[in-house]
């Protein structure tokens, strides 16, 4: 495997940024599908899979999430043309006899709510986190975000109980007028690694 391109890296990492300001342009069907198609090959434990999402596009769906929302996430997610609410499924195990053939891997699960919830949990932030590089892959600015009440989107938008909140994901075309300035600082190497 080689080392992909420059213009590539720089899509995805080096010029990417967390947008709050959006184009009026809307994020078709079909791009959000080609999201999912390259986000589900990302790789999970047992390939299990746990993450769903809800995309929401209308001005109606939207108005249902405004009441969840801190208030400095209000008016970003309002403009955005989608928000995607990425969720995990906490009957995830009962998918791997699909997605997992090679062994009884639902046994190993069924039964086990801790070791569920935190595997749930774990995979779906790693699915998290593909989402947003196929979402750039695709040409798409991201405007990831944790402030809202969990309990209020789940009690909204997933009454059923086994489904529960992670974070949400403003797509559109980013307007750069938006951006609050330089990037962050990061932790250098030597401050965040070691080699043993």
């Amino acid at each position: 495997m080689e080392k992909i391109a420059e213009a590539c890296l720089n899509q995805l990492f080096n010029d990417a940024r967390t947008h709050n300001k959006w184009w009026d342009k809307p994020v078709t069907t079909d791009t959000l599908k080609e999201i999912y198609s390259l986000m589900c090959l990302g790789p999970t434990s047992a390939n299990c899979s746990p993450l769903r999402i809800l995309f929401l596009r209308t001005k109606e769906a939207k108005e249902r999430l405004r009441p969840h929302l801190s208030p400095g996430n209000v008016d970003k997610t309002m403009v955005a043309p989608a928000t995607a609410l990425l969720a995990y499924d906490l009957r995830f195990y009962e998918k791997l006899p699909q997605l997992f053939p090679f062994a009884d891997a639902k046994s190993w699960f069924e039964g086990k709510e801790s070791f569920i919830a935190e595997t749930a949990f774990r995979n779906s932030s790693l699915q998290g986190g593909y989402f947003i590089l196929a979402a750039r892959a695709c040409g798409l600015d991201c405007g990831p975000m944790s402030g809202f009440s969990n309990e209020g989107v789940d009690q909204e938008f997933f009454p059923e109980g086994h489904i529960k909140s992670n974070f949400l994901c403003n797509l559109g075309h980013g307007d750069p007028a938006g951006l609050p300035g330089p990037r962050a600082p990061r932790l250098s190497f030597d401050e965040a690694c070691k080699i043993l």
